[in-house]
């Protein structure tokens, strides 16, 4: 029997008015994008040596970004909860690559990524610029990651990952991961950081397949990017901020993953 993550992707075909508002909306969110990246790499030049490793300017460029691109393409962002604003990191389910827009849209975060997406043309760049932490699944870079984390943490960074390890149809929340939540436990971190759950929740456009949003399995990016584009009318996405906890609240790694997975999982009324 075939599972969820082997289903093809729901139908749809390209018209002439499909490439038109692809255009019409693909080329001014290349230039605020690459534009912005620009102004965020300039600005960089000043910020890094006045802060260090903090970066009190240029995140708000990504928000300005995100934000706007949302709004380009049509996609009605709503935030509900208030994003945390004290030192730790989010967590959050996975279901597209329009997760970087919506959840960078609500607050100042870095992402955490697996590294093959440093690579990735364009969005690679982008990924390296706005200070994504890039991440392997070699069991021998285990020590190097904890440091990474460690030190991204220490400098008041605070990280999102997607404890799935893969995205999803936008109708379930999978078993999450706990192997990240470890970096959190180390020479004290638990006593000072927080961890704040965040729900995302993909309303498909009228009529339209329930995961529209989704990118799964197989599913290239580019053919998907111009579905997004082309798309003559958008849904909603709802992101869900929940209270944010202490890790020392939970004995380990184990029982804050569960946690987190199960207040996601309760507020998606989507997820199987």
């Amino acid at each position: 029997m075939k599972s969820w993550n082997d289903a093809p992707e729901p139908p749809w075909t390209m018209t002439a008015a499909g490439w038109l508002r692809a255009v019409l909306r693909g080329v001014p969110m290349a230039v605020l994008t690459f534009g912005g990246l620009i102004v965020l790499l300039a600005l960089r030049l000043v910020e890094a040596p006045l802060f260090g490793r903090a970066r009190p300017w240029t995140p708000g460029i990504t928000r300005f970004v995100c934000r706007t691109n949302l709004r380009i393409l049509g996609l009605d962002w709503q935030l509900r909860g208030a994003p945390m604003t004290g030192k730790g990191a989010v967590v959050a389910n996975h279901a597209s690559w329009l997760d970087i827009f919506t959840l960078n849209a609500g607050q100042r975060v870095y992402f955490v990524s697996k590294a093959e997406v440093a690579d990735w043309p364009g969005i690679g760049w982008l990924a390296r610029a706005t200070g994504t932490v890039f991440i392997s699944r070699k069991g021998t870079e285990a020590r190097r990651q904890q440091e990474i984390f460690e030190d991204r943490l220490r400098a008041g960074h605070r990280l999102l990952f997607f404890p799935e390890g893969t995205s999803t149809d936008a109708l379930r929340v999978l078993p999450f991961k706990s192997t990240l939540f470890q970096a959190f436990y180390s020479h004290g971190l638990d006593r000072v950081l927080q961890i704040q759950p965040v729900t995302v929740v993909y309303h498909a456009p009228a009529g339209a397949d329930p995961r529209f949003y989704g990118w799964w399995g197989q599913m290239d990016f580019a053919p998907h990017l111009l579905k997004m584009l082309a798309a003559p009318r958008h849904g909603r996405v709802e992101v869900i901020c929940h209270p944010p906890v202490p890790v020392d609240a939970f004995p380990g790694r184990k029982e804050l993953a569960l946690y987190c997975e199960r207040v996601i999982r309760t507020a998606h009324p989507l997820a199987a």
